[in-house]
């Protein structure tokens, strides 16, 4: 009996191959997106580590400053390295953010590649020493020598000539004399190698060398090198072995990715999620169909154990099959990811796709089991239906006693979500907030799941009043399916319900983000234009020099990151060269907003978490410079624009290494009324012969802050399209069940003169009042939780709610439109039922 009911399943599925196929997609969609997270990070990890095994070769240990602030390995230590027992070689090394330009005036942009400068070591010891595959190497302070992949890809070659900036020194031309093999594909990085001379000069102080690294002699391992070199180095160095500077770098690489796997990972388990409401349904519906099929296999001796296992075989069949192909789309979708990112010129290292054994079990495994954790309740509630009352024609509609334990259930979850989403909106620290408001919702969501059918009453008989009025008895109709089988609706919409929980509540945090930003920069920015970058290299100092001579301008307020030890522990502040209240209004609490003479100004939520006052003092120090003490002299309002504290630029060159000296930003203060064109002119031609500094005005400047917005919005978007796709599916999935339940009614409209087109109509008209539900649903939760989430990130920078109400209208026009949309090919079918047909065969 086993061996038959195995084949009763399997015939099943052959028998219904669209029902199998719509079912199948909603797996392979969410388990796509699983694998594809895996794949594309483990291929990327792979690519990189390939680089850094073969970048960080030969490496024993490394010396290196102990602290990010200090200013690299003194040039006089690697005299006292090479004498440290066991040491074979040392090689200093000595790295820079470089831009080249050509002779065109047009800089060279990697994207997210690196584009560095560096030493051309042609005697190394450690590090195998460049290859040439054209040309020679750099002789002179006007030469350089560039990698083979960045020749091609940017279509360099031996002879030409180019510029070189580097944001703490003058703007210099090379020739571009020799290209050298890199043996790894590297992405876009572009490597020019100078000589070492240029390259001290360029990208140190004279006096250190970045790092250093060390070759052990045959037959000392690295950790008795590393102790050895510990013992002999000052405290401020650090020694790494070999084997921690490449698992640091891999880490790093780890970290970065982590994000994109996240994201990734975070929309294929929504996507599994709301496909499990999709197959849930799928198999609820098939039960109630299948009522006298699974009537007459227990009447000839089938055990309720038996019906149960063949229904989650078909599941089980349903989900491997899904996910194997989920498997292969997710392959594809890695694929495509690295195509795009490349299209936007990323510099992400190419190589083959990595398909992990991990990747493909955990694939497997979860779609598979995801499905038959769906599909277990139905299977349960066939093994229930008995011979004789299973063989009536209608389907078993649920009882009213089983709705009422969900609505109660459903409402002790709404009571707890309502708790932790107060708790959240009133908490002290934003952590706690988002946990709790968090909390909030996933309750909020499961309680609204719980509580669908209710709402399903409430809200699809008024709306359909509305809606199928003009529809005469058509729109009547349409309203009294929607409703027949609230428990269905209520899954159906539930899968569109969820995407755009997430849909709109991201939409609401991103236009506060925005609205928060332009509010920000209107209220604290006075400055008419600001000088930025977008290349690797920082602001030039010198650009702002020339920019305060420009006609027309009344000063210019420079903007520098100061990384340092503040009482012993490492910080990280802000400098600033000019008067700092012509750019900034900094709504000063306390004292002076005057950074000279060693004075430092103060935001007040740092002041308080640290105890600082107006008048203490307190010691800021790097490695190799003469500590300053400087002194609180006043306390302003938040650090959301300028970080925690800010000291004058007399500090910040006195404890930055001079080949470090750079802009974040500088902030140009016209005169009053001067001509606003004229200035910007002015400005343009000052700063073009830095290449890398572009001069925007308050509008561009802001707008360019909500770009980067708007891209992680439309990324965000995009992928949750998935879940509406899969949503979208599931309408078309119900819809054709339903219209197969409902033959023997059909055909009776048709017998007593419904028209297809009628017919078509009515189901357009049940399939847009299912859709708008579930949108009417998902929206309100989405700006409700956008919302709370907005007010409890307040202290984050998140200072302005807005609520994008026009998005969330448009979201509620394209549930109507995908309503309609996914109800076209059931209300062919239902439409071309055969009147006499039906109701004989039903």
């Amino acid at each position: 009996m086993a061996n038959a009911m195995t084949k009763v399943g399997l015939r099943n599925l052959r028998a219904h191959k669209v029902r199998l196929a719509l079912t199948v997609i909603s797996v392979l969609l969410g388990t796509a997106f699983v694998a594809g997270s895996f794949v594309f990070t483990d291929t990327l990890k792979r690519s990189f580590d390939t680089i850094f095994a073969s970048s960080d070769k030969g490496i024993d240990a490394r010396v290196q400053v102990r602290h990010d602030y200090g200013r690299g390995v003194p040039i006089g230590t690697v005299g006292a390295i090479a004498k440290v027992p066991g040491v074979r070689a040392v090689e200093p090394r000595i790295d820079g953010p470089v831009v080249l330009v050509r002779s065109n005036g047009k800089k060279i942009s990697t994207g997210g590649a690196p584009s560095q400068g560096s030493d051309w070591n042609a005697r190394a010891q450690v590090h195998d020493a460049p290859k040439l595959v054209s040309g020679h190497a750099p002789r002179r302070a006007d030469e350089i020598a560039v990698n083979d992949g960045a020749a091609k890809k940017y279509d360099l070659a031996v002879g030409e000539r180019v510029k070189v900036v580097v944001a703490n020194s003058s703007v210099t031309t090379a020739r571009i004399v020799g290209i050298y093999d890199v043996s790894y594909d590297t992405g876009g990085y572009l490597g020019a190698l100078f000589t070492r001379a240029q390259a001290m000069s360029l990208f140190t102080d004279g006096r250190h060398y970045d790092v250093v690294d060390v070759a052990a002699a045959r037959g000392v391992s690295e950790s008795t090198l590393v102790a050895r070199l510990q013992q002999a180095l000052p405290a401020e160095l650090q020694v790494k072995s070999g084997d921690q500077v490449r698992r640091d770098d891999s880490q790093g690489v780890s970290d970065s990715l982590g994000f994109v796997n996240y994201i990734l990972l975070g929309f294929g388990i929504v996507a599994l999620l709301v496909g499990t409401f999709i197959i849930y349904n799928t198999f609820s519906m098939l039960v109630a169909q299948r009522q006298r099929e699974l009537a007459l296999l227990r009447a000839i001796g089938a055990g309720r154990r038996q019906v149960r296992r063949s229904v989650i075989l078909e599941a089980s069949v349903i989900g491997l099959v899904g996910s194997a192909l989920g498997l292969g789309g997710g392959v594809g979708l890695a694929y495509g990811l690295h195509a795009l990112l490349d299209s936007f010129n990323a510099g992400l290292p190419s190589g083959g796709l990595v398909l992990a054994p991990r990747t493909v079990i955990v694939t497997l495994l979860l779609g598979t089991v995801v499905t038959v954790l769906a599909a277990y309740t139905p299977a349960r509630r066939a093994a229930r239906i008995a011979p004789v009352a299973a063989m009536r024609e209608d389907g078993v509609t649920p009882p009213a006693a089983g709705l009422r334990r969900r609505t109660a259930l459903g409402v002790l979850f709404a009571a707890a979500a309502i708790v932790a989403a107060v708790a959240g909106f009133t908490a002290d620290k934003a952590g706690n907030a988002a946990s709790l408001t968090g909390l909030g919702l996933l309750g909020t969501c499961i309680a609204t799941l719980l509580l669908a059918p209710v709402f399903a009453r409430w809200v699809i008989a008024p709306l359909g009043r509305v809606i199928g009025r003009p529809f005469g008895t058509v729109g009547q109709l349409a309203r009294t399916n929607a409703v027949r089988n609230p428990r269905r609706t209520a899954a159906t919409a539930f899968a569109l319900t969820l995407g755009l929980v997430l849909v709109a509540g991201i939409a609401v945090v991103g236009a506060s983000m925005k609205a928060s930003t332009d509010k920000l920069f209107d209220t604290r920015v006075t400055a008419d234009y600001v000088l930025t970058t977008d290349a690797e290299v920082a602001v030039p100092q010198a650009a702002a020099a020339r920019a305060a001579r420009v006609p027309g301008v009344a000063s210019v307020t420079e903007l520098q990151d100061l990384h340092v030890a503040v009482d012993g522990h490492e910080k990280n502040g802000t400098s600033v060269s000019g008067p700092l209240s012509a750019a900034i209004s900094m709504g000063m609490k306390q004292g002076s907003v005057q950074t000279t003479g060693h004075r430092m100004i103060v935001a007040s939520k740092y002041a308080r978490d640290h105890g600082w006052t107006l008048g203490s003092r307190h010691v800021l120090s790097t490695p190799g410079s003469t500590p300053i003490t400087v002194t609180v002299g006043g306390i302003y309002a938040n650090e959301d624009l300028l970080g925690p504290w800010l000291v004058g630029s007399d500090v910040y060159r006195a404890l930055t290494p001079r080949d470090e000296w750079s802009d974040i930003v500088a902030l140009v203060r016209t005169t009053k009324g001067a001509d606003a064109a004229a200035v910007r002119s002015g400005l343009e031609k000052a700063t073009n012969d830095f290449y890398v500094v572009d001069v925007r005005d308050r509008e561009q400047f802001k707008g360019s802050l909500a770009s980067q917005v708007n891209g992680l919005l439309g990324l965000l978007y995009g992928l949750l399209g998935l879940a509406i796709i899969i949503a979208i599916l599931g309408i078309v999935n119900t819809l054709a069940l339903s219209v197969i339940e409902r033959r023997r009614e059909i055909g009776m409209l048709r017998a007593i003169g419904m028209q297809r087109a009628q017919v078509r109509r009515t189901i357009y008209l049940e399939s847009l009042l299912i859709a708008v539900f579930g949108a009417v649903l998902g929206v309100g939760l989405g700006l409700t939780f956008g919302s709370l989430f907005t007010h409890v990130l307040r202290g984050e920078g998140l200072s302005v709610l807005q609520v994008p109400w026009g998005q969330a209208g448009l979201f509620l026009v394209l549930a109507a439109v995908v309503g309609v949309l996914a109800a076209l090919w059931p209300a062919f079918r239902g439409a071309r039922t055969p009147p006499l047909e039906a109701i004989r065969t039903a």
